[in-house]
């Protein structure tokens, strides 16, 4: 059976984004998700890198998932319905590695994220967020190795490629593609994406909806 070739991803995947999303709910606790029904992709990056911004651009709604100047806002995992029939959920969860958060809530973020990263059998792939201009740091890691004992899939997300020169682009790219080569869960394509510009983000819808399959 003949392979769809990229473009016509990307047109599938344009048209599934352009189609019905709406928030769903959010959940401070495991208690609260809602059903695992349909298949999920959440998106995770430490505070402050972009994530709201990129929900938002790729879905092409200015206000789905909520933005702000404050770092460690998101507290909850919220979760966004995407089609109709139902396809499948966006999951925003809360950022990470906001020094000024207190000891409390750092670690019941860590319940919270450690304990849907292992139990969530819906759960398709987790798209991590990494800033262009830093490239991975050490807080990072640790989602990453939770993934990797988790077996969650995942794929590394550059945000903010518009802010660095493509030639430092390119030397981010091939820094983390490194990086992240030994790791058992890890996705080997990187995607560069730009939630002001609109770079990357056709490839990275159809990357979302490859996940399902």
């Amino acid at each position: 059976m003949k392979q769809p070739d990229q473009q016509d991803r990307i047109e599938t995947a344009r048209r599934i984004f352009a189609g019905p999303i709406a928030f769903l709910k959010s959940a401070p606790a495991l208690k609260f998700l809602p059903d695992a029904d349909v298949p999920e992709v959440a998106f995770a990056g430490r505070s402050n890198v972009g994530k709201s911004s990129l929900i938002n651009a790729l879905t092409g709604r200015n206000a789905l998932a909520r933005t702000s100047n404050t770092p460690g806002r998101t507290q909850e995992l919220n979760f966004f319905d995407v089609g109709t029939p139902l396809r499948f959920r966006l999951v925003d969860m809360p950022g990470y590695g906001y020094a000024k958060a207190p000891r409390d809530m750092l670690k019941q973020w860590r319940f919270l994220v450690n304990d849907y990263l292992r139990g969530r059998a819906v759960l398709k792939r987790v798209n991590v967020l990494i800033d262009s201009r830093h490239g991975i740091k050490e807080v990072d890691t640790g989602l990453l190795d939770m993934l990797d004992e988790s077996a969650v899939s995942y794929r590394i997300i550059l945000t903010k490629a518009d802010k660095v020169k493509a030639s430092e682009l390119a030397a981010v790219t091939a820094r983390t593609g490194e990086a992240i080569r030994k790791r058992p869960a890890a996705h080997p394509e990187i995607i560069a994406t730009s939630s002001e510009k609109g770079m990357g983000l056709p490839e990275l819808r159809a990357a979302v909806i490859d996940a399902l399959d």
